[in-house]
């Protein structure tokens, strides 16, 4: 019979408390994902919702397709506005109104070419 090595179960033992803890940090928490239609925003959100957050995305429509956000249909799995990051105003009371306990700013301009071509929205966008 073939036995897992001792250092493989302490890793699995070390990763399943590592996810009990965090299920604890942010179950029944209020969680605002900025860029939750990006890719890492996207599995994000799912791992969060997951976990027993209440979770709110904000973003722009979807970079790419296909996507995670539209593979996945997150959009009926958790609380969600399209909008631009870069609308202080609007964001500002999008924060306020759902009084998130963890925010996770992932919307980004990330391609090198356009952070040429518009430096300072690459800036205002990356830095909310």
């Amino acid at each position: 019979m073939w036995k897992i090595p001792d250092a493989i179960n302490h890793n699995i033992l070390l990763l399943t408390h590592t996810v009990y803890k965090m299920q604890n940090i942010y179950k029944n928490k209020t969680i605002l994902i900025t860029g939750h239609t990006g890719f890492k925003g996207s599995w994000l959100s799912l791992w969060l919702q997951n976990l027993g957050a209440n979770v709110y995305g904000f973003s722009l429509d979807p970079p790419s397709i296909p996507s995670n956000y539209i593979a996945s249909n997150l959009s009926a799995i958790i609380n969600e506005e399209i909008n631009d990051v870069g609308n202080h105003d609007y964001i500002s009371r999008y924060i306020k109104k759902i009084e998130p306990d963890f925010v996770f700013h992932l919307a980004a301009q990330a391609l090198v070419r356009p952070s040429y071509e518009d430096p300072l929205e690459t800036i205002a966008t990356n830095a909310l």
